[in-house]
């Protein structure tokens, strides 16, 4: 087959994984490069990617995505980013920018973290779906972070 004008030979390269496997994914708004965050996820971890993104988009109306600094950030428009996930080695860390203001406290935070909390899931992939909701919903509907 001949190559028409405008038509490149080269496939498109597979995202590189970072240090701990995170996907390296341009800066993007919307669904399209948090999608490629997704679909480049290491192993178990792209199952687990695919549960979050599900629950975040079922419980939260008017979900606005974005990928910054390689990770998937979750947010409402004119409120700011309110939850983002990053992969590690490990682990799969779920943060909450204003983790103090939600019930129960999300288990991960240090003194430097100031509101910021979070929940680190490991590769079994066992969190509590139910207290994860009751966190994204909460998180939602505070002001999030703006950077």
């Amino acid at each position: 087959m001949a190559k028409t004008q405008g038509q490149s030979t080269k496939a498109k390269a597979a995202p590189v994984l970072l240090s701990g496997g995170n996907p390296q994914i341009a800066k993007g708004d919307g669904d399209a490069p948090v999608q490629a965050y997704i679909a480049a996820m290491p192993g178990w971890k792209r199952g687990l990617g695919e549960r979050l993104d599900a629950l975040i988009v079922r419980n939260v109306p008017d979900i606005r995505k974005a990928v910054r600094w390689n990770s998937p950030f979750y947010g409402v428009e004119g409120q700011g980013w309110f939850v983002s996930f990053h992969v590690f080695t490990h682990y799969l860390k779920v943060t909450f920018f204003s983790g103090t203001s939600l019930r129960p406290i999300p288990p991960g935070g240090t003194a430097k973290s100031k509101d910021v909390r979070w929940i680190d899931i490991r590769e079994d992939g066992q969190f509590d779906e139910a207290r994860m909701v009751e966190w994204i919903k909460q998180a939602a509907a505070l002001p999030g972070w703006i950077p």
